[in-house]
C-alpha cells in the first residue's frame, strides 16, 4: 500500500479506536462486562468494515478509475448486508449487550466518516497531474505557414 493510502487509512483508524476504547469504557460502567464486550465487537466491526472498504476504494480509484463511484455504491450496500446478517446471527445472543454493541457500532462508524472528512479535507491531490504535461509535445494545430 502506498505511504498516503496508508496515511489516510490511519487518520481513519486511530480516531476510530479511540472513540471505541471511550465507548468500551462508558459501556462498561454502564452495562458491566458484557455491555464492554458489545461495545468493543460494535466498534471492531466497524473498523474492520470501513477499513476494508477504504482499502477497496483506493485499489479501485487507482486500477479502474471509471468503475470508482459504482464500486462504492457497491461496497456500502455489501456492508450493510454483512452488518445485517452479523446482526440477525447475533440477535437473541447472551455473550455481548445488543444496545452497547449498537452504540459502540454507531459511535464507530460516525467517528470514522468525519476523521475521512477531514483526511480529505487536508489531503493535496492535484486536480491535473504534473508529469503527463512535461513528457507530451502540444499538438500542432491548423494550417501550415
Amino acid at each position: 500500500m502506498p505511504s498516503n493510502d496508508a496515511r489516510n487509512l490511519l487518520q481513519c483508524a486511530v480516531p476510530t479506536a479511540a472513540a471505541g476504547v471511550v465507548a468500551v469504557a462508558v459501556s462498561g460502567v454502564v452495562a458491566g462486562g458484557k455491555g464492554a464486550l458489545g461495545a468493543a465487537v460494535g466498534a471492531a466491526l466497524a473498523i474492520l468494515f470501513m477499513g476494508i472498504g477504504l482499502y477497496v476504494l483506493q485499489r479501485t480509484a487507482k486500477t479502474l478509475p471509471q468503475l470508482f463511484q459504482a464500486m462504492g455504491l457497491m461496497l456500502y450496500t455489501a456492508q450493510l448486508l454483512l452488518l445485517l446478517i452479523f446482526v440477525a446471527l447475533f440477535k437473541d445472543t447472551s455473550f455481548f449487550n445488543a444496545r452497547t454493541f449498537a452504540a459502540g457500532l454507531v459511535v464507530a462508524t460516525v467517528v470514522w466518516m468525519a476523521a475521512q472528512a477531514r483526511a480529505h479535507m487536508k489531503a493535496k491531490i492535484f486536480y491535473i497531474d504534473p508529469e503527463s504535461e512535461k513528457s507530451e509535445k502540444p499538438e500542432k494545430t491548423g494550417s501550415p505557414s
